[in-house]
């Protein structure tokens, strides 16, 4: 009070910026996806088997890594070796739960559904959340290029393919999924494409 009324003016205060909230999604993601319900209605096409499922579960590895102190997520990359070995995880990972194969076993095996319930976390999203900031720009643009390329195969594959790779979907969701594949392989490339050519014009608008 007294030194506001001595320079006439409040004591300035900075506005506190709130981060994500990483804590609360690594624990509402997992648990939501796990219900009965949640499970049954994502599970009973390919397209949102694959495409939100998966990726929403990986999601929760990733916010589950964020929420630790940054000198523990420091401390476990260079335990694991750094950014190269969380990516190759991560990449292997994600391609074992692109298999039409294993889709099949982890709607038909008990054992197989909750080794994706873990593994997606663990193994993608966890080791993602630890590469990324050890990530250049080159090593990012990889890492995008690499994953719209995968996505583009493997959604012209299921595309194209007249069988049926997944003896749990019909041929129709087979080929909506492709579709989506494709799409999400393009929006991908061309988002990455767009942060590439808007960082150097926001570096120049900061001089």
């Amino acid at each position: 009070m007294s030194r506001r009324l001595a320079d006439g003016h409040a004591p300035a205060h900075r506005p506190r910026i709130a981060g994500p909230p990483w804590r609360p999604l690594a624990i509402a993601l997992p648990v939501a996806l796990a219900t009965p319900w949640m499970r049954g209605w994502l599970e009973s096409s390919m397209s949102l088997h694959m495409l939100v499922q998966m990726p929403l579960l990986a999601a929760a590895g990733f916010a589950a890594a964020m929420a630790l102190p940054a000198r523990s997520r420091e401390a476990i990359a260079l335990c694991v070796g750094g950014a190269l070995p969380c990516l190759l995880v991560a990449s292997l990972a994600s391609m074992f739960w692109m298999i039409p194969r294993a889709l099949d076993l982890a709607l038909s095996e008990p054992t197989l559904e909750a080794a994706k319930f873990v593994t997606l976390p663990l193994l993608v999203g966890a080791p993602l959340a630890l590469a990324w900031p050890r990530l250049g720009m080159l090593g990012r643009g990889f890492v995008w290029t690499n994953f719209a390329s995968m996505l583009a195969v493997l959604g012209w594959l299921y595309r194209a393919s007249p069988l049926r790779a997944c003896n749990a979907y019909p041929v129709s969701d087979q080929r909506e999924a492709g579709e989506w594949l494709i799409f999400l392989a393009i929006a991908t490339f061309v988002g990455w494409l767009a942060t590439l050519f808007a960082a150097p014009s926001s570096r120049q608008r900061m001089r």
